[in-house]
């Protein structure tokens, strides 16, 4: 049987995905949770501005978040799911993107299987 003729197994690249959106969630709150206990002096957002290695970190992920919310809509919306595309983008926000593109590509690499099989199945 080649792997090509067992669609119940899901690809490798989605595997990946969801693979570094859990290493992405805990990354990124393992962090959060240490500043948070810390009780420092300075707010969160603050810290991100703190001096300039950590500003060109900032920028650079602002950027990329607001480069990934424009591409989880639309690619959202063209796959059926702009109400769970929406939730993707908050959780961004409020979770880590770190973790939420991760977790958006891993779903879309099975959406777009799903639709591989339907379409060659016709």
């Amino acid at each position: 049987m080649t792997r090509a003729s067992t669609p119940s197994r899901p690809p490798v690249l989605a595997i990946v995905y969801a693979v570094l959106a859990i290493v992405g969630a805990i990354g990124t709150w393992a962090y959060n949770i240490a500043f948070i206990s810390s009780m420092p002096d300075i707010g969160y957002l603050d810290g991100w501005f703190a001096n300039p290695a950590s500003s060109s970190a900032a920028v650079d992920i602002i950027v990329v978040a607001i480069v990934v919310s424009i591409f989880m809509l639309v690619e959202g919306h063209r796959l059926g799911w702009s109400r769970w595309a929406w939730i993707l983008v908050v959780l961004s926000f409020a979770i880590a993107v770190a973790f939420t593109f991760p977790l958006f590509l891993a779903l879309r690499e099975l959406a777009l299987r799903r639709r591989a099989q339907a379409t060659s199945t016709r």
